[in-house]
Order: C-alpha cells, then sequence, then structure tokens
C-alpha cells in the first residue's frame, strides 16, 4: 500500500492510502506521495531521522497543498509575498534567516523582517 494524493487544478483535494491498482480504477489524477518526504530528505518514520530512502516529490502532500507536475514536486502555499521557493526542497524561505537565539519570532511582511513575540 502507498499513499495518494488526488489532483485538481494542481491542488491536492484528498490523499488516500490504496494499492496502485485500486488508484488504477479511479478517475482524476492520482501521484503516489510519501509522508517520510520532507525537503527533498526522506526520513525514517520513528525518530525523524534522515535515513538512506529515496525522498519523493520533494515533500509530503497536503490537502490544501500544491502539486507542480513541471517540478514533479509538492510543496505548500506562498505564506507570504517576500519568501522564495527554494527550487531543491520545494520549502518557502523567507528573505532574512530565522534567529537562532531561542526565543520565538513572528514574520513581518511590512518590514521583511522576524519580530520577537513578547
Amino acid at each position: 500500500m502507498a499513499y495518494y494524493a488526488n489532483i485538481e487544478a494542481g491542488k491536492v483535494v484528498d490523499i488516500i492510502v490504496a494499492e496502485q491498482s485500486f488508484i488504477d480504477t479511479l478517475d482524476g489524477t492520482w501521484v503516489e506521495t510519501d509522508p517520510n518526504t520532507k525537503g527533498n530528505k526522506h526520513y525514517d518514520d520513528t525518530n525523524l531521522n534522515e535515513d538512506s530512502g529515496t525522498p519523493l516529490r520533494k515533500n509530503y502532500a497536503l490537502i490544501g497543498g500544491l502539486y507542480d507536475s513541471v517540478k514533479d514536486a509538492f510543496y505548500t502555499k506562498q505564506p507570504w509575498p517576500s519568501w522564495v521557493l527554494d527550487e531543491t526542497t520545494c520549502i518557502w524561505e523567507p528573505p532574512v534567516a530565522y534567529p537562532d537565539n531561542g526565543k520565538p519570532y513572528d514574520w513581518d511582511e511590512d518590514t521583511t523582517s522576524w519580530k520577537e513575540i513578547t
């Protein structure tokens, strides 16, 4: 059994677990996805450690997310206009890295910077 995403107009509308033979009987566009794939890396399903598995379509599909057939990749909607899609991972990247000081931050699109949550 594998996971399959139903795609309509580039958007993920459903995800099911099924055999390929069942998927072949369904109407629509169904694309295999892997819950252990994120950022074009494969992770084990117990400790979330990167493993030697082969990543599938950059990221696991999410309902409401996007599928790009040219990139053959799943990814989320752009969270902010200033963020750019990393073509290798298909994860949206902010123009400024998240601060690495242990404090919580929210993105401020008006200033395109991270603002500490107080």
